[in-house]
């Protein structure tokens, strides 16, 4: 701010997950290497505090073992956007989600470019720059923006970060998952082609499909830090957590109850919505969810929202459940992911 130096953030949504990562370094690398004699320093920032970054296991299994430090990179409590843009030097893109939180209202004006590939929830005039394409990852979106740009540009640890992103978000690229589309299968193979020496697509999966599960040691807090977005209305905030175990698994945690209070108390959540998904040996997946909250008004204004949803129709069975506070469910549509869902649940609140 002192030296008036501008600043263009590149920043994944609030989950930080491997794609909002990978998108957030590849993109803001191939701006800084191809923006024409840049005025601003392009920055990557990763959407959580840094000592949330642990919690990321596939995220930090895939840049350690392509030799990325995590000195390396920039957190959001490492950076003071508002202060930036007060000072009119920020510029911001998005990539991996379109619609800031509510916290984040004041940056909206910041934003100059968007790239994301979940339902289009907002619109946003010139001079914005948007690409909203519903591919399996955004990873796809950042890789087709690199491959149209100058040749040179993309080296080995890039379309290595890339690869292995889509692979892992389109659950190695098989149908029976729901996710990926023709543009990321061709994305995968023209990174193949351009580096043959990219480790083989089941090797790949297999290893970051291990560490995003891997939650040994982990209290019932982390887990639902782990992987977390939050939806927000006037006086409401409700955090949706993915979270990996099975939910029956889950809801049988000793003391569940209690962390589940602690968790909403401790950060002003009204309740939360967990959401698993587990695959069998096809790549099939299998979802559950469920809704938590001592408000009765709300939970209920939550399950029926959920039940009664036709965009898409979730196609929602009751399981038992350990407690009044809590409505648990299978889910029938199992190709609906959390961005299908977080829509629903936005629009009920």
């Amino acid at each position: 701010v002192r030296q008036h130096r501008e600043i263009h953030v590149v920043m994944g949504n609030e989950a930080c997950d491997l794609d909002s990562t990978v998108s957030a370094l590849a993109l803001a690398y191939f701006l800084a290497q191809t923006s024409p004699a840049p005025k601003a320093a392009f920055v990557p920032v990763l959407n959580i505090p840094r000592a949330d970054f642990a919690l990321r296991t596939e995220t930090t299994f895939l840049l350690r073992d392509r030799g990325i430090p995590a000195t390396s990179l920039i957190f959001r409590d490492e950076i003071d956007l508002g202060g930036l843009h007060h000072a009119g030097l920020l510029s911001l893109t998005l990539v991996d989600h379109h619609v800031l939180p509510g916290a984040d209202a004041a940056l909206e004006e910041a934003v100059v470019e968007v790239l994301d590939h979940r339902p289009l929830e907002r619109d946003r005039g010139p001079p914005c720059q948007v690409t909203v394409e519903p591919v399996g990852s955004c990873a796809t979106l950042v890789t087709e923006r690199i491959l149209q740009g100058p040749p040179g540009v993309l080296d080995r640890t890039t379309a290595a970060l890339l690869h292995s992103t889509i692979l892992l978000d389109c659950i190695n690229l098989s149908p029976a998952a729901g996710k990926v589309t023709p543009r990321d299968v061709a994305c995968v193979s023209l990174l193949e082609e351009r580096f043959p020496e990219l480790p083989a697509r089941d090797a790949v999966f297999q290893a970051l499909y291990a560490a995003k599960f891997d939650i040994t040691g982990l209290t019932t807090e982390q887990m639902l830090r782990k992987d977390l977005k939050v939806i927000s209305s006037d006086d409401v905030v409700i955090p949706i957590s993915g979270v990996f175990e099975d939910l029956e698994t889950f809801l049988r945690r000793p003391g569940l109850l209690q962390d589940l209070e602690a968790f909403c108390q401790g950060r002003g959540y009204a309740g939360l919505v967990a959401m698993t998904v587990s695959f069998n040996e096809r790549h099939e997946p299998t979802r559950k969810l469920a809704v938590y909250s001592r408000q009765e008004p709300l939970r209920s204004t939550l399950c029926r929202a959920l039940e009664e949803a036709t965009t898409p129709s979730l196609l929602l069975q009751p399981l038992p459940s350990p407690s009044p506070c809590v409505a648990a469910y299978a889910q029938g549509n199992a190709v609906a992911a959390r961005k299908k869902v977080l829509p629903i649940l936005r629009a009920a609140l």
